[in-house]
């Protein structure tokens, strides 16, 4: 395996040559989030000229793009005297993401062509009955695209082809994350993935439906790609959302909307949760696309998280990519599939690669009930400014 490090401006323009002597490289590719990534690199002059604010970073990894995106601490540079008396140059790391944490930087805007001053003081952005990835898609020209008004346009942003992928859905969003409205709308519509990726002097942006590589892509210990597995078998938080719509006049026509997971309850038991559903009726779904989503947070009883190691037989990003699911063999021989979370590449010039694989359910890289707690807050917020 072969890695280069190269360094590009805002326009994508390559800075200069690529950058050698780097010490160490770590970063993290993320299912539907944002990257993280850091390097250790000599604080040479024509270094730290490149590394400067609004520059990206791309890791080439075997010749295609394995990561690309903006630095976000482009010098934390440290100096000292070396042990033979005499000023080395000194070290700098630098902190990175790709190109996804732009957009993760947007709210989504009620009437996204008009200016902020110009927001309804009530109303969220509605777009009813339409396929998963057209949803995505045009929530994100819009708000930053190509669509958006020009102040909120990302530079050399644009959406790739379509790739006619997912479930019609609905969406309501106020005020919300861009990319936490997206991912609901992701797994409302079939468990969709999105991404960026550079090409040539544009970013594009990827709606895609991950493949069922259960047969293919397996790991165990017998096979000597699985490092460490956690398994957790638990109860259901709810089975029934009972979802009710606002307030209206008069009361007796309120509407009220039930999501169901029958087969939960049935091996388990009943729980009813109450879900604040922020419309006034289900006529676009968006009653019922609040229970789905209640439901497809609390009603999975299964947590997996796995440590995995690439091996010439199954390599992550040859064999299989984020959100493809997969197939662990746990030690008590109980087979469970889930999809991959994230993928975490180490790299030295001395020990080589090491390339990791998360895989499991959002629980096992994620804080459940702080995360839950925010965006249910988020999206609250949202619903009573719109009332």
């Amino acid at each position: 395996m072969t890695l280069e490090l190269l360094v590009t401006d805002r326009n994508m323009v390559i800075q200069g040559d690529p950058i050698d002597g780097w010490t160490s490289l770590d970063c993290t590719r993320r299912f539907n989030e944002p990257a993280s990534g850091t390097v250790e690199l000599p604080a040479r002059p024509e270094v730290m000229a490149q590394l400067q604010p609004g520059t990206r970073i791309i890791v080439i990894r075997d010749g295609a793009i394995w990561m690309a995106g903006p630095l976000e601490i482009p010098q934390d540079f440290i100096w000292s005297i070396s042990d033979e008396g005499q000023p080395d140059p000194g070290k700098v790391s630098v902190a990175f993401t790709d190109d996804l944490a732009v957009p993760a930087g947007y709210l989504t805007w009620p009437l996204p062509a008009s200016a902020w001053s110009a927001q309804p003081a009530s109303a969220s952005r509605e777009i009813a009955t339409a396929n998963a990835e057209t949803i995505i898609r045009t929530l994100v020209n819009e708000q930053c695209g190509p669509g958006a008004q020009s102040a909120r346009r990302i530079p050399h942003f644009a959406l790739a082809p379509p790739a006619g992928v997912g479930a019609t859905t609905t969406l309501s969003t106020r005020f919300e994350g861009l990319l936490a409205a997206c991912r609901r709308v992701a797994l409302n519509g079939g468990n969709l993935g999105f991404r960026t990726r550079q090409d040539a002097a544009q970013i594009l942006f990827d709606v895609y439906a991950p493949a069922d590589k259960t047969a293919t892509a397996r790991f165990s210990a017998g096979l000597g790609n699985l490092r460490s597995v956690g398994f957790k078998m638990s109860a259901p938080t709810v089975t029934h959302a009972l979802v009710s719509g606002n307030e209206v006049d008069p009361p007796a026509s309120r509407a009220f909307v039930q999501a169901a997971d029958a087969a939960a309850a049935a091996a388990w038991w009943r729980v009813e949760q109450h879900v604040d559903g922020g419309g006034d009726n289900d006529t676009t779904g968006e009653l019922t696309v609040a229970g789905r989503t209640a439901l497809a947070e609390g009603s999975a009883p299964v947590e997996l998280s796995t440590t995995t190691v690439d091996t010439p037989d199954l390599m992550a990003g040859r064999d299989f990519d984020l959100g493809d699911r997969v197939t662990v063999e746990l030690p008590t021989g109980l087979e469970v599939t889930d999809i991959v979370r994230n993928i975490h590449l180490q790299a030295t010039p001395t020990s080589g690669e090491y390339v990791s694989t998360l895989i499991g359910s959002p629980e096992s890289s994620t804080d459940p009930q702080t995360v839950r707690l925010i965006r249910d807050l988020s999206r609250r917020l949202g619903r009573l400014e719109a009332r």
